[in-house]
């Protein structure tokens, strides 16, 4: 990677406003505010993530490259807002590619199709970290080339108890005739990829890894789980629906938004099996790789077919366990069960009470606005579970720290609590993410279960759009501005969440104005006109939403 020259016309050299074009493989990458700190903590900055992406840059486009990716931009570094886009941006230089993806609402999108080192850098510049490609390639976008197995710990649970769950799929795995490529995932989890001939559809492969994942747990019971629903959890979590079509993981290389710049570092079993994942980060990875070289390296060898999973499938389903849940938002699929939690499917069927202490998972949480808690109907699904909500914030460290207020309030029954009793839900919102933490209250005695409070950190995710000062917000939809929520009329019920967006619509696409789409240019929140003198003052705004991903 080579400096091909400096310029500024607005800016000194040395400041953020600055740009810089740099000679990529063989391609002129330009680089807007190359000093642009991304990761305050350990003082990296965009250039530094550039020219991470440039050494690592074999690796990564084993995992990324030839495939088409979304767009995962934190243009203001992990501390600023990020957003998920989908298709790419309209100006970009002409050594980019594109492949076209249908959805089943009709519509389609272009997504990146990165090739070479430049298209890194050039995804890099727009405060793209982390690599999220979908596990096909874009020649044939139908069936997928790769099986992903994801580890995901439960809240409490150690990296070593992820590493014990990982030589049980390591055993497994031989004992179908399968080979998987191990990687830390930058967070707390593993995964492991399992590449595969390209002749199933999403939805057989998504079976595959369920019966892959069923599988695991029979023979770990005490430490893995393949149970969909949060309250039958326990250990480590292998997320089948991971395989359903449109979802990505962080692949190879990537850096995670932590302040370190964790790196999802490839690996050997060996390696993976007594590694600390602290220890691979933007700054040690390049030197580890220039030395050992890529652990992936030979991924590509051979493809494996899916026939034995497929056979472990029909006899499972032969046993009586059939489809698992699906993702929020995807289309219902035959055979697949009821999307429930079950606790709220055995308080229906039992008509049992409210537990004592708390709020059950499926009742309506009293709203910390005692006027709405007159107007709103109640909700008549309960639960087993004496679940009390804590906190509701934009970020995870502000959540964290009102659930470590509220233990401090209720020091005394502390020591109860079970790791997998606290739940910490990344929440997704249009385009970003917001956080949840609850507390599952079941192994507490009922005499000491504190009673639901208004919430310690609160936050209110369903109207994040910016609000002028006269209380309006401007309508993508109706292109006019509109009354701000916070009407009794308009507000969201107590307890709903953000979900996620439904495949194939356009949730991840910035909306026009939201986000800049011009190479090197930085995410900006549309201008609202003024409001008429005589409107109402707007309430106070939340600030960004962000979360890390597992």
């Amino acid at each position: 990677m080579a400096k091909k020259s400096t310029t500024s016309e607005t800016a000194s050299e040395g400041s953020s406003g600055a740009r810089e074009e740099l000679e990529v493989a063989g391609r002129t990458v330009s680089i807007s505010s190359p000093d642009k700190v991304y990761f305050p903590d350990a003082k990296i900055t965009k250039r530094e993530v550039i020219a991470y992406f440039v050494s690592v840059a074999d690796g990564a486009l084993r995992g990324a490259g030839g495939r088409p990716n979304v767009l995962v931009r934190y243009a203001h570094g992990i501390e600023g807002e990020h957003f998920w886009q989908k298709r790419a941006p309209s100006s970009r230089p002409s050594f980019i590619e594109v492949a076209t993806l249908s959805f089943p609402s009709g519509r389609t999108a272009e997504e990146v199709v990165p090739r070479d080192a430049a298209a890194l850098a050039w995804m890099a510049n727009l405060g793209c970290l982390e690599l999220h490609p979908h596990p096909v390639r874009a020649e044939d976008l139908d069936h997928p080339d790769e099986l992903r197995i994801d580890l995901d710990p439960m809240p409490g649970v150690s990296f070593a108890q992820v590493q014990d769950v990982a030589r049980v799929v390591r055993e497994t795995l031989a004992d179908l005739g399968l080979v998987g490529w191990p990687k830390t995932s930058g967070s707390r989890g593993i995964h492991i990829l399992v590449r595969v001939e390209p002749r199933w559809t999403f939805s057989e492969v998504r079976r595959c890894a369920l019966a892959f994942a069923r599988e695991v747990e029979r023979r770990a019971p005490s430490i893995a789980t393949s149970k969909w629903w949060k309250e039958e959890r326990h250990g480590v979590f292998l997320d089948f629906n991971q395989n359903a079509k449109d979802r990505t993981v962080c692949s190879a290389y990537s850096i995670r938004p932590k302040p370190d710049a964790r790196v999802s570092m490839p690996l050997s079993w060996e390696e993976v099996l007594v590694c600390d994942p602290a220890e691979f980060t933007l700054r040690t990875v390049p030197a580890i790789v220039k030395d050992r070289g890529d652990a992936h390296a030979h991924i590509d060898a051979r493809r494996f077919s899916l026939e034995s999973l497929l056979e472990l499938s029909r006899k499972q389903e032969a046993e009586g366990q059939g489809d698992a849940p699906w993702p929020p938002h995807y289309q219902k699929a035959e055979g697949e069960p009821a999307r429930v939690q079950p606790s709220r499917a055995r308080a229906k069927r039992n008509e049992e009470p409210l537990p004592e202490g708390g709020v059950g998972e499926g009742t309506r949480e009293p709203d910390s606005r005692p006027e709405n808690n007159l107007t709103k109907k109640p909700n008549r699904r309960v639960s087993t579970k004496p679940l009390v909500e804590i906190a509701r914030a934009d970020k995870k460290d502000d959540a964290l720290a009102g659930l470590e207020r509220w233990k401090a309030r209720h020091a005394d029954i502390v020591s109860y609590l079970w790791p997998e009793d606290v739940l910490v839900d990344a929440m997704r919102g249009r385009h970003r993410t917001w956080t949840r933490i609850r507390v599952n209250l079941e192994h507490v005695p009922v005499e000491q279960r504190p009673q639901q409070e208004p919430l310690d950190a609160e936050y209110e995710p369903w109207d994040p759009r910016p609000v002028n000062a006269g209380g309006m917000r401007w309508s993508r939809k109706l292109q006019k501005l509109v009354p701000a929520r916070g009407s009794e009329a308009t507000d969201p019920a107590p307890g709903s969440e953000a979900t996620e967006p439904a495949p194939g619509s356009e949730a991840t696409e910035p909306a026009p104005g939201s986000a800049a789409t011009e190479p090197g240019s930085e995410a900006t929140a549309p201008v609202l006109p003024s409001a008429p003198q005589s409107a109402a003052p707007a309430p106070a705004l939340p600030s960004a939403m962000t979360d890390e991903d597992e």
